[in-house]
C-alpha cells in the first residue's frame, strides 16, 4: 500500500481534497475580516461562493475516490483519506438539505 496516489483518477481525487481545504481556508479568512452573512444562504456572496466550491470540491473528491479504488484499483492511503473527507462532506451537505434548520 503506497502513501501517494499512482492513477490519474487518484491524483485527482487528492487535488480536489486540497482544494476543499483550500476554500475552507478562504471562507474562514473572509469570515475573520468581517464578512458575515444574512438571513439567508445566499445574503453574501462573498462567503456563499468558496462555500459552494468548497462543498463540490468535497464531494467531487468521495466520487472520484471511490471511482479510483473500484475501478482504478487504487490502493493509496491519500485516496482513502480523501474519499472519507469525501464522505463526510457528503453526508454533511445531505443532512442540511434535508434537516434545515
Amino acid at each position: 500500500m503506497a502513501m501517494k496516489p499512482t492513477t490519474r483518477w487518484g491524483r485527482l481525487a487528492v487535488a480536489l481534497v486540497v482544494a476543499f481545504g483550500c476554500l475552507l481556508a478562504v471562507f474562514f479568512l473572509l469570515v475573520a475580516s468581517g464578512q458575515r452573512g444574512g438571513r439567508t444562504f445566499f445574503s453574501n456572496l462573498w462567503l456563499t461562493i468558496p462555500m459552494l466550491l468548497a462543498a463540490a470540491c468535497g464531494i467531487g473528491a468521495f466520487f472520484v475516490g471511490a471511482a479510483s479504488i473500484i475501478r482504478a484499483r487504487e490502493r493509496s492511503v491519500f485516496v482513502f483519506l480523501a474519499t472519507g473527507v469525501g464522505l463526510f462532506v457528503l453526508l454533511f451537505a445531505s443532512g442540511e438539505i434535508v434537516f434545515p434548520h
